[in-house]
């Protein structure tokens, strides 16, 4: 097998941690005495900005005030952030987020084959801590050999720069590598640093456009939410494990090879 590295993103793929955010800004709002609520609908539009604190300089940037004002406020999206980052992993720890159907398993069987392990996400490190260990344990961390977070990088997803990053923290090559996201924007940014992408995508992300994806599926199965149907037939099996991955590896290098 010449697959190397699975390249997982964090947010929504790793676990769908979008309605953990939703409420942690809006109680981060409400305790900053800021009347400001980010429903459901709201929040999705939201999300096509990558980053928290780029996410509410847009907010503020939407409001019917004056210029003047939106820098004043601009000036607390720092504060407001960190705020949001307290109150989001203390949801985390406290159970409110859970792994995503398959990434425990999937994880399990790349560590026990040798398949290095990375992180590349536009989320906090604090984010990606809180979440690794209440969900994967402590010591979790440690598995993954790359752990590039977006204010590591100075552009964004849909940027591949986190991607570029993680590739040269692991010393690989894109062709030997497999990204696994759940949205537009992360799929841009696999693609554009050449690199192989699984999408399972969120209710968060179900209206994106995942042209490009080698393979979209609604999770990757496991024992107890097997794939089923066509889905399970694309994937050759129940769950999506290294063997299928490295298939579709393979084609997509073949792919590009052929075009070059």
């Amino acid at each position: 097998m010449r697959l190397k590295a699975l390249i997982f993103d964090v947010d929504g793929t790793l676990a769908d941690t979008e309605e953990a955010h939703r409420n942690a800004f809006n109680d981060a709002f409400a305790a900053a005495g800021l009347a400001w609520h980010w429903n459901a609908a709201l929040y999705q539009d939201l999300l096509r900005v990558a980053g928290g604190k780029e996410r509410i300089a847009h907010f503020i940037g939407t409001l019917p005030i004056d210029e003047a004002e939106k820098a004043r406020l601009r000036a607390r999206v720092p504060a407001l952030h960190a705020d949001k980052t307290q109150r989001y992993a203390q949801r985390v720890a406290h159970g409110q987020v859970v792994l995503r159907t398959g990434i425990a398993r999937l994880v399990t069987e790349a560590r026990m084959a040798g398949v290095r392990l990375a992180l590349a996400t536009t989320t906090s490190p604090q984010n990606v801590d809180a979440l690794i260990g209440a969900t994967l344990g402590a010591g979790a961390l440690d598995w993954f050999a790359s752990r590039v977070c977006g204010d590591a990088v100075a552009a964004k997803k849909p940027s591949p720069e986190v991607y570029l990053r993680a590739l040269s923290e692991l010393g690989l090559r894109a062709q030997d590598c497999v990204a696994l996201e759940d949205s537009a924007n992360g799929l841009r940014a696999a693609l554009g640093a050449g690199l192989c992408t699984v999408v399972t995508p969120t209710q968060w992300s179900a209206g994106d456009d995942l042209a490009g994806a080698a393979l979209v599926i609604p999770h990757l199965g496991d024992a107890q939410c097997p794939l089923d149907g066509r889905d399970a037939a694309r994937v050759g099996a129940p769950c999506l494990g290294l063997a299928a991955i490295e298939r579709l590896r393979t084609e997509c290098a073949n792919a590009l090879e052929a075009t070059i």
